[in-house]
């Protein structure tokens, strides 16, 4: 086991509490023979680099999302993995939470009907609040690392999220992605989206918002209400109960899976395990990245630098069939 960070000290430290190796350079870590896999968590602009390196290396790897920033990087990278036979797994947690696992099973028993609409949403106070670099000076909010704000770091988890439970994939968006109270050390706006708020289609017609939010002060929310011929289903949209299910007469039906973890009480996501088992028995992993990328393309940022307050019509990818909207706009825009 082995550890490499920008930060030595770090990464002295994680040898030191967990046992391994803190490695000087990158290269010294994806050259040793021992070194099987790697989990890339690294800032956003770096994730396509760091990942081809070490496929290249011959290590599997567990990226963290967002998987790459621009559609070409995520191309490159699933070539890697393809032409170096390696597993490539995109750290998205949310499908395996108890609640959406259980939900996803009833859905396919019919437990709701059809679905038809849905709205999820995911918000916090902001990663300056619990991130490793706490503060406004976070390289969330610096647009040269992060590239993309509270849309890659939220954003991606819901729309993963609602894809699997419905079965269905986005294939048309209308977002308007703003920056409202987030400011970076000298008082200015900061360069990335600090709220996000999303219509999706799907490609079998379900249609549905999407909101991720750092302006959520008080308590997160990460609840997905799903809207069906026969019933609603809300997912840990309740403290009380994990699953809700309301059907067409009124009547309630309460499961309870457990809470979904917060920044405040981290719990098992899942994301290694899974990563683990699927090596141990040779076999893709879930969110594969082969798999995950072109659904969750339309989260990547339009095909040309965006501005504040710019807009885009609607751009087509044609080869994955996405119509996609945005509008980024600066504070108090109106």
């Amino acid at each position: 086991m082995g550890y490499y960070d920008l930060n030595g000290e770090r990464a002295s430290r994680m040898a030191e509490q967990y046992g391994g190796t803190a490695y000087g350079a990158l290269e010294e870590l994806l050259e040793d023979p021992q070194i099987d896999a790697v989990s890339v968590c690294t800032a956003n602009n770096t994730h396509a680099a760091v990942t081809i390196r070490a496929l290249e290396a011959g290590k599997h790897v567990l990226c963290e999302k967002p998987m790459a920033v621009t559609i070409g990087e995520c191309e490159r990278m699933v070539e890697a993995a393809r032409k170096n036979n390696r597993r490539l797994m995109i750290g998205m947690n949310q499908r395996f939470a108890g609640a959406h696992v259980k939900a996803k099973e009833l859905i396919s028993q019919g437990a709701i009907g059809k679905i038809l609409t849905f709205r999820t949403a995911f918000g916090h106070s902001g990663p300056e609040n619990w991130s490793v670099d706490a503060g406004n000076g976070s390289w969330f909010f610096d647009r040269e690392r992060a590239v993309m704000g509270v849309m890659a770091d939220l954003g991606v988890h819901k729309t993963d999220l609602i894809q699997f439970l419905t079965g269905g994939c986005v294939t048309e968006v209308t977002a308007r992605l703003v920056t409202l109270d987030k400011k970076d050390p000298s008082g200015t706006p900061i360069a990335v989206d600090d709220n996000a708020f999303c219509i999706y289609r799907m490609n079998n017609g379900i249609t549905g918002t999407m909101t991720a939010s750092w302006t959520y002060c008080g308590e997160e929310d990460n609840s997905t209400v799903l809207y069906g011929t026969e019933g609603i289903m809300k997912i840990y949209h309740s403290p009380e109960h994990s699953i809700e299910i309301i059907d067409r007469s009124g009547g309630r039906k309460f499961l309870d899976i457990g809470r979904i973890q917060t920044n405040d009480r981290q719990t098992n996501s899942g994301v290694i395990d899974e990563f683990i088992d699927a090596l141990e028995q040779n076999r893709e992993p879930p969110s594969a990245a082969a798999m995950y990328w072109r659904p969750c393309g339309p989260c990547l940022p339009p095909p040309r630098p965006r501005r504040r307050g710019e807009r885009w019509r609607f751009w087509r990818m044609s080869e994955w069939g996405w119509n996609v909207s945005f509008v980024f706009s600066k504070l108090n825009e109106s």
